[in-house]
């Protein structure tokens, strides 16, 4: 027996090998939502989850490539959100409106922030744009909403503060267990 026999049948490496296809599996079945990328798994004969997995790594090497970093970070930042905004200005329900106005606001700054003082940035933080396709990443990503999050948490008690309106933060007196359900009670019974 090989020795690259003997690894593929060591139990972690199976475990490992068990892993990664379930991985690979649970990707397949989100990317199947995508009619696009089944037509070119059909058409290619290129698993949907390989070329993901591709365009990310091509992606992730051409930030390592300065010149090509902004161009980058900028068409991650707005690729997926434009589409996502599109589609959130077709539903009649405004529940991703917070999500998608607080995240083109927090966009337009990164771009403000690098049009002002772009050399004084990448001299103090050289890995500028990978922290911010991280950081944008984490904003439009619909696993963390974290725009949302972000005008939840910063933006909305700044701005009550900045137009004195107490309207747009949550009443300061404490909480109670009993007011609680107080309210569910009366949210009920209407």
């Amino acid at each position: 027996m090989s020795a690259a026999q003997k690894v593929q049948q060591h139990p972690v490496f199976i475990q490992a090998q068990n892993k990664v296809n379930y991985h690979l599996n649970q990707l397949d079945k989100e990317l199947t939502k995508y009619p696009v990328l089944n037509m070119f798994e059909q058409h290619t004969q290129v698993p949907k989850t390989f070329l993901a997995l591709g365009t990310v790594l091509l992606l992730a090497l051409f930030h390592f490539i300065n010149p090509l970093a902004a161009p980058i970070s900028n068409l991650i930042g707005w690729a997926l959100p434009a589409y996502l905004s599109f589609k959130a200005l077709e539903r009649p329900a405004p529940q991703d409106d917070v999500q998608w106005l607080t995240y083109w606001v927090i966009f337009g700054f990164f771009n403000l922030l690098e049009s002002v003082a772009l050399g004084l940035i990448l001299y103090y933080l050289p890995w500028y744009y990978a922290v911010k396709t991280i950081c944008v990443l984490y904003l439009q990503l619909p696993n963390f909403r974290g725009a949302e999050t972000a005008y939840v948490l910063v933006f909305k008690p700044v701005l009550a503060n900045v137009s004195g309106s107490s309207r747009a933060l949550a009443p300061t007196d404490t909480v109670t267990a009993e007011g609680l359900r107080d309210r569910v009670n009366t949210a009920t019974a209407d």
